[in-house]
């Protein structure tokens, strides 16, 4: 299969990167965002463009994809509800409606965040459940991947310094995580594995927590 990465220098785009480029399921990955990867392999070409809420120029890199991997995202701390909106609904949103115009009914996998509610008291939480809403009403495969603790291997890491710190006194006690909080955690493999996976067979349900995110992994051919 051939998919699209958007976000691929985040912590979590940089797991889902490195999946992709092992697995021999996917042929041709093609990255997307503001930034070069700084990577190189046979199976990688990257479109590095400033404007995510106009994709118009870069459509033709875009059509002829069997998925999309979401995972472009920021932290909603000291933003205020625009701006964070104009991010997390107007970056997705745009990607999303150019992909269902592009490639109709190709997989289309949102990372999103546990606890996600458009009801919610929390502006997050908001705004990634109209993200997630949106997405379901257009013509593709979405699935919104919510994650709650997620723990960055194989080099991952956050652009974030903050969360930077927080893994490294978190690393040692991710073990004990893992068994006390099995249905809670997961890894930057995980996800990228659980991607690849449903873009090949799809999944039970449209909105996946960690536990069925880690089933999906462990499920890869």
């Amino acid at each position: 299969m051939k998919v699209i990465v958007f976000g691929a220098t985040g912590m979590v785009g940089q797991g889902v990167l490195r999946e992709c480029l092992l697995d021999d399921r996917v042929e041709a990955v093609l990255t997307v965002g503001r930034t070069p990867t700084g990577r190189s392999h046979p199976k990688l070409r990257e479109v590095v463009h400033a404007d995510l809420l106009d994709l118009t120029p870069i459509e033709g890199e875009l059509a002829g994809h069997d998925a999309c991997f979401f995972c472009l995202g920021v932290s909603s701390a000291g933003m205020g509800e625009d701006e964070y909106r104009r991010v997390t609904y107007g970056y997705t949103l745009a990607a999303g409606t150019a992909l269902a115009r592009l490639n109709p009914g190709s997989t289309f996998v949102y990372v999103s965040g546990a606890g996600t509610d458009s009801g919610g008291r929390a502006m997050w939480a908001r705004v990634k459940g109209a993200t997630e809403e949106a997405l379901l009403e257009l013509p593709l495969e979405a699935y919104m991947f919510r994650p709650g603790y997620i723990q960055p291997v194989h080099g991952a890491r956050s652009r974030t310094r903050w969360y930077r710190l927080a893994y490294v006194v978190t690393a040692p006690m991710y073990p004990i995580l893992r068994r006390m909080f099995a249905a809670s955690v997961t890894t930057t493999e995980r996800i990228g594995q659980a991607m690849i996976t449903v873009a090949e067979h799809g999944a039970p349900e449209r909105i996946l927590d960690p536990a069925a995110i880690n089933a999906l992994a462990a499920a890869r051919a």
